[in-house]
């Protein structure tokens, strides 16, 4: 067995498959635990982090609220892997799964082969952040960046930064960016619609039951995130008396020196950050030809319907830290099911 990736859902899935009794390869592109949690931002503290899931049979005591949520998870994972005895190849970056002649699969990595019967994929989002074409891109003089290539508010000291995007990131973002920019702005394509209640069980199962119909019928998945009302925190009601969170809708063009709306508005900018999300990555499936005619994978579960060999954990209603310890735990179940049944002749 071989699992992609040693993130959340990675780990559950070593987990699981080592309480099982199989034996299993881990290949992780990272040079170092954490999954995608190594490469956050460094102002991106446990106090602002939403939470973290336990992975499974090791409690995840925070630390400090002042600790930087990268440097925490990472010593979380490692302690995991450790203490599990989930031996993890890395830096190991699959570049492509393949059908091997003999009815398994192939997975190569630069001059590295493994070959299994099943294959659990839990690549995530993190490498292949997603930023929306808009007229005039090209011609922009200033400097535009994707939240995963932030690194902190100092940079846009006294510039003029305009925030792309409604989620949770991108209001977080915005704050941090405000304390020290010459002015900012936020834009969204839909007004962001924030939440007064608590996160309750019942919600994020609505939440999760978006994102599943979405994969059930064969669409590229929508994030969770992006499915999630914004939560009034603490930070974000302090931002609201600040009068931070004055969102103008999305620009239709963007200029040499700035932005401008179809009404002919314009605003100098400086910066553009598109906190616009992320996409499954998933190119190194690309060989199995997985995707419909709809343009995503459709899974049952965690069960690629197209090839139930292939199981995807943390990818679309599991893209979070709960449901990717839930998928992991169902693809193991799964996967013992198939292999234990007769070979057809």
């Amino acid at each position: 067995m071989v699992v992609i990736g040693a993130g959340q859902a990675g780990l559950s899935s070593g987990y699981h498959l080592r309480s099982s009794g199989f034996d299993f390869a881990v290949l992780d592109a990272n040079p170092a635990p954490g999954g995608a949690w190594q490469h956050r931002w460094p102002t991106l503290r446990m106090a602002t982090v939403h939470g973290i899931f336990d992975l499974p049979g090791m409690h995840f005591t925070p630390p400090s609220p002042d600790e930087p949520a990268a440097d925490a998870v990472a010593a979380y994972f490692a302690a995991f892997e450790s203490k599990y005895g989930i031996d993890v190849q890395r830096p190991v970056a699959v570049t492509a799964v393949r059908n091997a002649p003999d009815g398994r699969l192939l997975v190569e990595a630069g001059n590295s082969t493994w070959t299994t019967r099943a294959l659990i994929n839990a690549t995530g989002t993190w490498t292949r952040p997603f930023v929306p074409y808009y007229p005039g891109q090209e011609t922009f003089h200033g400097r535009q960046l994707h939240t995963a290539h932030y690194r902190g508010p100092a940079e846009f000291a006294g510039k003029r930064v305009v925030v792309v995007g409604g989620g949770t990131s991108a209001v977080q973002l915005l704050v941090e960016i405000a304390d020290v920019a010459a002015t900012t702005a936020w834009v969204t394509r839909r007004p962001p619609v924030f939440r007064d209640g608590p996160f309750t069980p019942d919600y994020g199962r609505e939440v999760v039951a978006k994102v599943e119909a979405r994969v059930r019928a064969g669409l590229p998945p929508g994030s969770i995130a992006s499915a999630t009302e914004l939560s009034w925190t603490p930070q974000l009601l302090e931002a609201r008396e600040r009068g931070l969170l004055l969102r103008r809708p999305m620009f239709d063009r963007i200029v040499p020196d700035g932005v401008q709306w179809r009404d002919g508005a314009a605003q100098d900018v400086d910066v553009i950050l598109w906190c616009t999300g992320f996409r499954p990555a998933l190119d190194h499936l690309a060989p199995l030809r997985l995707r419909g005619s709809r343009g995503g994978i459709v899974v049952d579960g965690t069960r690629v319907v197209a090839d139930p060999r292939i199981h995807l954990v943390g990818y679309g209603p599991s893209a979070s830290t709960v449901g990717a310890n839930r998928a992991g735990r169902a693809a193991v179940r799964e996967l013992r099911a198939l292999l234990a049944a007769p070979t057809p002749v």
